[in-house]
Formats: C-alpha cells, sequence, structure tokens
C-alpha cells in the first residue's frame, strides 16, 4: 500500500520482570494487562495449536463480539501471524513458521544495516528494506521509510513469495539451479522454466525489480547483501511509488543499492566498536551494477 504515514508515539513499557512484582516459576498475568494485546496473542496461540477459526469461533473463545474478533484477525492477517483461507476461515499465517534456522545472526544483520538503510533512504528519498530468504518466502526485518507525501510505508514483519519480491528474486538467483528445483517443484503456480531464465539475467545484471507483483502501485529494485565470506544471507531494496519509478533513474538507483549492500558486508566483518563510523558509500569508491534494457 502506498500511503503518507505518521510514526506511531512511544510510550513507556511496564515488563512482567518488574522487581516490584518479584519473580516466580508461574506465569501470573501481568497487573496492568493489556487486554486487546492478550486477546491478539492468545487468538495466534489458538490459530496455531487448534487449527483453522472461524470469526464467530475466535469471538466464542475470546469471550468478545464478533466485531472485535474479526478486527483482532484483521491486524494478525496484516502482521502476517494469521492468514484467511477460500472457506473464509482463519489459519496460521507465515509469521508462526520458525523465521530461520537456530543461531542465525539475526540482531546484528539488523543492528549493522540500520544506519545504512537510514543514510540509504535519506539521498534516494524512497523507502528502503532489509529481508531475508526462508525457503519460498522473503521476510522483512527492517524498514525505514522516507518523508515524502506519497511514499511506501513500513513493510517491517511483512512476508512476501520469494520469485516476485525483487530481494526474494535476488538471493533465488544465487542458489543453486538444484535447490531452486528443490523449492519450486511442486509449486503449480510457478513456470520453473521461466524462473530459471529470469534467474539468469538477474544473476548477470545483479539486481531484480519487482513491477508491482506483490502489490499494485509499488514497484521496487532489490540487491543481495553477502555476508563476509561472500556468500548471500540478505537482500536490500528500495520501495517506489509506480508513479514515480523512472527507467532513466535506475543506475542510480541499483549503484546506490549496490554501494549500501557493500557497506552493510564491510560493517558485518568488523568488531561492534568500530561499525557505524562510515555510512557513505565514497568510502568504498564506486560500486556498480549492470543495468541493461
Amino acid at each position: 500500500m502506498v500511503r503518507a504515514t505518521l510514526a506511531p508515539l512511544s510510550t513507556p513499557r511496564q515488563g512482567p520482570g518488574n522487581w516490584k512484582y518479584g519473580f516466580s516459576g508461574v506465569k501470573n498475568k501481568p497487573v496492568y494487562a493489556i487486554d486487546s494485546v492478550d486477546h491478539a496473542l492468545h487468538l495466534a496461540q489458538l490459530l496455531q495449536q487448534e487449527g483453522p477459526l472461524r470469526v464467530t469461533d475466535a469471538a466464542e473463545r475470546l469471550s468478545v463480539s464478533v466485531s472485535t474478533a474479526h478486527r483482532l484477525l484483521a491486524m494478525l492477517v496484516y502482521r502476517d501471524f494469521a492468514q484467511q483461507a477460500q472457506d473464509r476461515r482463519y489459519t496460521a499465517g507465515p509469521m508462526m513458521r520458525p523465521a530461520l534456522p537456530p543461531g542465525a545472526p539475526l540482531a546484528m544483520l539488523r543492528q549493522v544495516a540500520a544506519p545504512h538503510l537510514r543514510a540509504l533512504t535519506g539521498r534516494i528519498r524512497e523507502s528502503a528494506n532489509l529481508m531475508i530468504l526462508v525457503d519460498t518466502e522473503v521476510r522483512i526485518i527492517a524498514s525505514v521509510e522516507c518523508e515524502q507525501v506519497l511514499r511506501v510505508g513500513d513493510r517491517a514483519g511483512v512476508v512476501l513469495k520469494a520469485h516476485q519480491a525483487s530481494g526474494g528474486k535476488v538471493l533465488l538467483a544465487l542458489l543453486p539451479s538444484r535447490r531452486v528445483d528443490e523449492l519450486y517443484q511442486e509449486a503449480d503456480d510457478v513456470d520453473l522454466r521461466r524462473l530459471h531464465r529470469e534467474l539468469d539475467l538477474i544473476r548477470e545484471r545483479g539486481f531484480a525489480i519487482n513491477d508491482q507483483l506483490t502489490e499494485p502501485r509499488v514497484t521496487a529494485i532489490g540487491v543481495a547483501v553477502r555476508s563476509p565470506d561472500g556468500h548471500p544471507n540478505a537482500a536490500i531494496s528500495l520501495s517506489v511509488p509506480a508513479v514515480r519509478f523512472q527507467r532513466d533513474r535506475l543506475t542510480g538507483w541499483v549503484n546506490e543499492l549496490a554501494a549500501t549492500a557493500a557497506l552493510i558486508k564491510r560493517d558485518l566483518s568488523k568488531p561492534a566498536v568500530h561499525r557505524q563510523e562510515n555510512s557513505s558509500p565514497a568510502s568504498l569508491g564506486k560500486v556498480t551494477a549492470r543495468v541493461g534494457s
């Protein structure tokens, strides 16, 4: 969705481990429980543990009105904790599945990439995202909105089909062909031969474009982020309102993305104390990717 957004206001948080309440082996409901949050989390548990629910089922289990249950489910769907099936029942969504293998340095990747995403957004004046590949999906783990009135909003937590998303395509292009075959051999909605042709072109160019495949009126350009040992472990993308996407700006956008990816790779190899010293691509010299017709 392309939208004009306001950043949410932050409020103080009171954790259940506050010293005033002590610690116990039994989990008690927090003194200042937020019912709407509790209902949403309980509903997510029900979907994961008990399977599909109708809106009326959810309302009955939570002892709330049908309209309240519908609003809770709509928010879970928005954040990919639930999804609606064709029979209109709700099931557990992509975020209820494991995001990464145990031990993956996700927090460090997000921390290292954050200042570079902000710098990229500041230079390009378009929204930027960081994502990881999980089988046939990409999950956006960090997002920076630009300040233009017409802009692509925060996409943190969104899950997209990898073969459609720009970041997903660049990461698939760097997998061995046999791995791509394994991932998509039973996918009825994917033409595997056509996908391989597209991935070959992306591999040659070094970037991918998603022209409104995952969201109407939004075009995205993505490049891979490699770990210090050279293996691709994430991707970054620019999300641009389709009305503002101009092909004659593509070379500049791709070069800015490639330079930002190189900075993230550089900082991933540094000790924590030396990171974030320089978020400018000028420190790397010129980094380019091939842009064809």
